[in-house]
């Protein structure tokens, strides 16, 4: 059974921006069912706004379709979470807090995100959860 994971959207901007790389290996990993990333209407929003951010997008190579093609085909992939219960782990970020909800929701085993500092550093401690980079997650895909 392939891990559970949540995809911060850094992860996934930092596909759309860039043509090569971990952030898009683990977006590919995902869309080969190596990994079961998890969606929930937060990180839902968070997604769509980003991708739409003219300014933020015309960096990358992809086309407004494109970006919209890749997304649903992630989506598609996705298992969504309802986040019945709020932990509030007391991100530095107030806005990331709901990356750890739905992982704990969904019963995730990592937080993939290019972000570890501020992920890590909540109140609440979840020792189950990990937060791994997209290099750091992509080893754990690796067979021996």
């Amino acid at each position: 059974m392939p891990p559970r994971i949540v995809v911060d959207t850094n992860v996934m901007t930092a596909a759309v921006l860039s043509p090569a790389g971990s952030n898009r290996s683990v977006i590919r990993a995902c869309l080969k069912g190596l990994a079961l990333p998890l969606m929930g209407d937060a990180l839902f929003h968070e997604y769509e706004d980003l991708l739409a951010r003219p300014q933020l997008m015309s960096k990358s190579p992809l086309t407004p379709k494109e970006r919209e093609t890749l997304l649903n085909a992630f989506l598609s992939v996705c298992e969504w979470v309802r986040v019945y219960y709020l932990w509030r782990p007391n991100l530095p970020d107030e806005a990331d807090n709901h990356l750890v909800e739905l992982a704990v929701a969904g019963g995730a085993a990592a937080i993939v995100t290019n972000n570890i500092r501020d992920v890590k550093r909540g109140e609440l401690s979840f020792p189950h959860l990990q937060m791994l980079t997209p290099p750091q997650f992509l080893k754990t895909l690796q067979t021996p």
